[in-house]
C-alpha cells in the first residue's frame, strides 16, 4: 500500500533530513556557546572564577644582599581569603637551588608586600619567583568558590603555576 506519491515521499525526506541537519547545527552552536561561556568564566551556574591578582618582583635584577619586593594588588573580584591570609613565597636560583621559602602577610583581597634580600648563596643567572595563596586552592577555575576552610588535602585545579623572573648578577 503506497501513501504518498514520489514527489511527496522525496519533500518529505528532505524535510526529514533538513529538519536533521538543523537540529545537529542547533546542538553544536549551543555546545560551543555553553564552552565558551565556561572558559571566559561566565556562566550562569555559579560566580566565576576569582584568581588571585598577578604579582610583581622588583628590582627585576639583584645581586646577593640586594633587597627584592614581591607584591601584588588587591583583586578587582572577591576571593575571601581571610583575616589570617598568607602568601608563599619561593625563590629558586638558576641551579635550581630553592634559596628561599617564605610565609608573608596576605590580604583578604590577595594584596601583600613582600621584601627579601637576595642570598649570598644564589647562583647567578635567571631565578624564578613564585608568590601563591597559602594552604587555600587558589586556582579556581570551577566557578565556585573552594577558599573556605575544609579539612584534609586540597588538589589545584587545571592552570599554570604563576611565575616572575629575577636576574641574579654577581
Amino acid at each position: 500500500m503506497r501513501l504518498c506519491g514520489h514527489n511527496e515521499c522525496m519533500v518529505s525526506g528532505i524535510r526529514k533530513r533538513n529538519d536533521v541537519r538543523l537540529a545537529g547545527v542547533l546542538a553544536l552552536a549551543l555546545f560551543f556557546t555553553a564552552a565558551v561561556a565556561a572558559c571566559s568564566g561566565g556562566t550562569s551556574w555559579g560566580a566565576p572564577p576569582c584568581m588571585p591578582p598577578h604579582y610583581s618582583v622588583t628590582p627585576a635584577s639583584a645581586k646577593p644582599g640586594d633587597t627584592v619586593t614581591v607584591s601584588a594588588p588587591d583583586a578587582t573580584c572577591n576571593p575571601r581569603y581571610g583575616a589570617n591570609a598568607k602568601v608563599a613565597v619561593t625563590v629558586t636560583d638558576s641551579a635550581g637551588a630553592v634559596v628561599l621559602e617564605e610565609l608573608a602577610p596576605m590580604n583578604d583581597a590577595g594584596g601583600f608586600r613582600f621584601e627579601f634580600d637576595v642570598p649570598a648563596a644564589s647562583a647567578a643567572g635567571a631565578a624564578v619567583v613564585t608568590a601563591m595563596p597559602h594552604g587555600v586552592d587558589w586556582c579556581d577555575d570551577t566557578g565556585r568558590n573552594n577558599r573556605l576552610a575544609r579539612s584534609g588535602d586540597f588538589d589545584r585545579a587545571s592552570c599554570a603555576m604563576p611565575m616572575q623572573m629575577l636576574t641574579i648578577t654577581k
